[in-house]
């Protein structure tokens, strides 16, 4: 890790907003990423500066301060999760082409893990990915893929050894959503929303050039991907003062019949969620580049947690107004903006923060097997090859 100063780092941010202060937001975020400012711990000439992640809280502040905030969620799966992957796992040649187009938010990417019958178990999918010569032919589908509709890009954990341990005939890939054969359907939520998908996979081609990782080291790929997915999510309401919290004291203060009990709630929903907050904190300082470690589960447990109960006080606070909801339009904003605007819509939709990036009985079994050290739950050995565990 380089010995980048604090002084360094102004010096770039403030030469940054002289030479592109009136750029447009694409010009600019690429020109952010140019000058090492996109993520501080990534490599030099690949957005980052090699130093330590602590330092970009002093180029977000000064971009922030300007207008120049990143909404990192017009592409939450490339920045959070497959950008971190590629710069853990990938080759130079995939970093060099994808994460500037990832920042900038020009190639919109998604994660292909979850399978029908591998939703919790995902060493225990199906996708099949076949080399053929210099390619792979895959045929599988995926399921409950956030922005598959809107996404560029996806990436893909299959299966290339079906005769291997299932956690080890795993690959990971960088697939075209774009190209034949790959057939993205929406589903659409009961709060009316179609932002994740169905993804079938028809002999689509993958040149192994698209590879991440070696052949058999998809689990390594993909865990690397997930505990990047665990830390974002656990860190989503980490502000204090703002986001879900900050609604349920907004609820509070303009609830016409306020008891004891609600308020004795809310006072707990408020340490929860100064928890969270300071664990978030915690979990980037301790983050080296790489793996991040089991806070993220830790973090992701508890954002779960405190969304899903936070929307539930909320509601009950509205009183006779929380059994109205504003209708979802696909067209005019996000499930996830318009649900920080409607309460009502946050509560319908808080049940997927208990399941998105793994569900909360994973979560439980990883922190008591990796972190507490406890027996792992009876099955079959962990050797037994994929082909012959029994399937739903």
């Amino acid at each position: 890790m380089s010995e980048v100063t604090e002084a360094d780092v102004r010096a770039r941010v403030e030469r940054l907003l002289a030479e592109h202060g009136n750029d447009d937001e694409v010009s600019f975020l690429g020109a952010q990423f140019d000058a090492g400012l996109a993520r501080m711990d990534y490599p030099v000439g690949l957005g980052g500066l090699d130093a330590s992640p602590k330092l970009q809280e002093i180029v977000d502040d000064a971009l922030e301060r300007v207008g120049r905030r990143y909404p990192w969620i017009r592409n939450a799966m490339g920045i959070g999760m497959c950008g971190p992957t590629i710069v853990a796992r990938g080759t130079r040649e995939q970093q060099e082409r994808f994460l500037r187009p990832i920042f900038t938010a020009e190639e919109i990417w998604c994660q292909l893990f979850s399978e029908p019958g591998a939703g919790s178990d995902v060493a225990g999918l199906a996708t099949r990915a076949v080399a053929d010569g210099d390619e792979w032919i895959v045929n599988g589908s995926k399921i409950w893929t956030s922005m598959a509709h809107k996404a560029r890009f996806g990436l893909l954990l299959a299966r290339t050894d079906p005769e291997a341990p299932k956690h080890k005939g795993l690959s990971a890939f960088i697939i075209d959503m774009h190209q034949p054969g790959v057939d993205v359907r929406p589903i659409r939520s009961m709060a009316g929303a179609s932002g994740f998908n169905e993804v079938f996979f028809t002999n689509a081609t993958v040149p192994d050039a698209m590879r991440v990782g070696d052949v058999g080291d998809g689990w390594r790929v993909a865990n690397a991907t997930l505990m990047n997915e665990r830390v974002s999510i656990g860190s989503e309401v980490a502000p204090r003062g703002s986001g879900p919290i900050a609604g349920a004291v907004a609820a509070w203060k303009q609830c016409k019949n306020p008891n004891a009990v609600q308020r004795d709630r809310l006072m707990r929903l408020w340490i929860d969620a100064e928890v969270l907050r300071l664990g978030s904190l915690r979990a980037q300082a301790k983050r080296e580049k790489g793996v991040p470690g089991p806070e993220g589960s830790v973090l992701k447990l508890l954002s779960g947690r405190v969304l899903t109960d936070v929307a539930e006080l909320v509601v009950g606070l509205l009183g006779a107004d929380g059994t109205l909801c504003t209708s979802y339009d696909d067209e005019q904003s996000g499930e996830d903006e318009l649900g920080e605007r409607d309460p009502v819509l946050s509560f319908i939709n808080s049940p997927a923060a208990t399941i998105a990036g793994g569900t909360t009985q994973i979560q439980m079994n990883i922190l008591g097997e990796r972190v507490l050290g406890l027996p792992r739950e009876p099955g079959l050995d962990p050797n037994t090859p994929w082909s012959q565990i029994p399937r739903n």
